[in-house]
């Protein structure tokens, strides 16, 4: 029975806002929809990103039919150059806009010549293994968004993520709610739906607002004006365009990123301005403060941004100096806030002018809100409903959204999914029916998986409490103690003030090495060094309430 029913599983996404990936499959056909990295957390330290955990995947690769990427945000294609070869290379199907940022990451790991891309065209259905694709267009904070429509021989299932009901977005295309009334009346199966704005009431304000703050911005500010955003918020900076544009400003776009997907966009078509308005660096100081408009990566705060730079002294084009005016034209992403508050806090340091916050409207969500989310409902009607996007509160709320405005019979049809949870659908069926393996994998440096869930804990506890280290030689023969002990402190004490400490821990090290088991009995390193660990991690707690990591080194002689 369980192969006539279509199963759907989260690699990533569900329960958490980021790292979005969905298994769809039918018999043996599979399709993946969107591949994202997702941010590190405060506690996930010397981490870069946190990606989908393809486990599942990886004794499946044959059945994979392509990966359907919906938008070229980075929580929904970077983990593709990271991934797509432990999945066999499947195609990759998107807009053109999110093939043109796509393509340049590939290019960055060297993968363009591997990766068949195939790009695909709103509203005009095409075939990926069993399963027939309809992509609709949906307004969202960069332009050429999609929800997809799949067709598959158990019902329809919507896939519509990072949406919101712009009547006036910045590119002049707001959500096809035709298809999706259209959509409704095909009577869907299951619709898997972003729920992340679900606790604010109304309508998501719309793109206009922000143009219409920076255009105010522009009219007074006396001197330089500096926008900070993301790099793929390619509505944001075609509305600094516009504003500088109509206020007789040249722009100059700084941080690599930025410079990168603006090259893309504008190769694309996906960005506008007068051949005169965008300028390089080196042509800044030919023009007045006032005529200059600056677009930056930085907006979270991250250290080696330009914003940041800036804020710091150290970026080698843009000097912060009073009568510049900061726009900060993003929200803080939950963790990054001490970040973005200590950028803010150099940037007024500086004599800057800094406009942030949600009073100021230079800022919207590319979310939906209650509103919007109950508008949607009520036009498609699924029989069952799996929200994402969006912490386990978000999914909660969203249940009880649902079953406030009779959008389902019951609150099981409302399946509240975390990563790896295996769901089954068919008319009439729809269950959580089991739980495939995952958990965090982690990109350090230049290494994908390399480190694990023990390393990020010995990372948390050196962060906590610091590191000792305790140096001892013995005889290779008696086992007795030949030099030392040393002890180095990392984190932990300053051992100039801290004598007595050292000499008592010196004093455990001694005794512990010197109750053996008898001379000739075979020297055991890893005994050793497991006795001196255990008795000085006892020793340290009792005295100090504190457990630094202790590392042993024992050598013999």
């Amino acid at each position: 029975m369980a192969k006539q029913r279509l199963r759907v599983i989260p690699l990533g996404g569900a329960g958490e806002v980021g790292r979005n990936m969905w298994v769809v499959e039918y018999g043996d056909d599979i399709v993946i929809l969107d591949c994202g990295v997702m941010f590190p957390d405060a506690d996930m330290l010397g981490v870069d990103l946190v990606l989908p955990d393809i486990t599942y995947l990886r004794e499946k690769t044959d059945h994979i039919k392509g990966i359907l990427i919906t938008h070229g945000h980075e929580d929904h294609i970077g983990a593709v150059p990271h991934l797509i070869a432990d999945l066999g290379f499947p195609p990759v199907y998107g807009t053109k806009l999110t093939l043109g940022l796509l393509g340049n990451r590939l290019k960055e790991h060297r993968l363009h010549d591997k990766v068949k891309t195939v790009q695909i065209t709103e509203r005009e259905p095409f075939q990926v293994g069993i399963f027939t694709v309809e992509a609709f267009h949906i307004a969202h904070s960069i332009p050429d968004a999609v929800g997809f429509a799949i067709t598959t021989p158990a019902g329809l299932l919507i896939y519509l993520t990072d949406w919101k009901l712009d009547h006036t977005p910045v590119d002049g295309r707001p959500t096809d709610l035709e298809k999706i009334a259209e959509l409704g009346n095909r009577k869907p199966l299951v619709l898997i739906t972003d729920c992340v704005r679900v606790e604010s009431k109304g309508y998501t304000p719309s793109e206009a607002t922000v143009g219409e703050a920076f255009d105010n911005i522009f009219a007074t500010a006396p001197g330089r004006i500096i926008v900070a955003t993301f790099a793929s918020n390619i509505s944001r900076v075609q509305q600094v365009i516009d504003s500088a544009e109509a206020y007789g400003r040249k722009v100059m776009l700084a941080g690599r990123s930025m410079e990168t997907n603006a090259r893309i966009a504008f190769d694309l078509g996906y960005l506008r301005a007068d051949e005169r308005t965008i300028i390089r660096p080196h042509e800044m100081s030919a023009y007045p403060d006032d005529e200059i408009a600056i677009v930056c990566t930085g907006s979270q705060g991250e250290p080696m941004a330009a914003l940041n730079r800036m804020a710091n002294r150290d970026y080698p084009n843009v000097k912060i100096k009073p009568g510049d005016t900061v726009v900060l034209s993003a929200t803080p992403i939950p963790g990054n806030e001490v970040s973005v508050n200590k950028v803010i806090n150099n940037l007024f340091k500086l004599g800057a002018d800094v406009i942030y916050g949600p009073e100021a409207r230079v800022h919207v969500s590319g979310h939906a809100a209650q509103e919007e989310l109950k508008l949607i409902l009520a036009l498609l009607r699924p029989s069952y409903i799996v929200p994402f996007h969006g912490d386990y509160r978000h999914l909660m709320l969203y249940r009880k959204l649902a079953m406030t405005v009779g959008a389902v019979p019951d609150s099981e049809r409302v399946l509240l999914a975390e990563g790896g949870s295996i769901m089954e659908f068919s008319p009439g069926f729809g269950k959580i029916v089991g739980k495939a393996p995952v958990g965090y994998i982690y990109v350090d440096g230049t290494t994908v998986g390399d480190i694990g869930n023990v390393v990020v804990r010995d990372r948390q506890l050196l962060a906590k409490d610091g590191m000792l280290i305790v140096v001892v030689s013995i005889d290779s023969a008696t086992g007795e103690l030949v030099a030392g002990p040393d002890v180095v402190s990392r984190g932990f004490i300053y051992m100039r003030q801290s004598q007595d400490l050292i000499e008592a821990t010196k004093e455990t090290v001694r005794a512990a090495l010197a109750t053996k088991n008898g001379s000739n009995s075979p020297v055991d390193v890893t005994y050793i060094s497991r006795k001196i660990r255990d008795v000085v991690s006892e020793f340290l707690y009792r005295e100090t309430r504190r457990r630094p990591m202790v590392l042993p080194m024992v050598m013999e002689v």
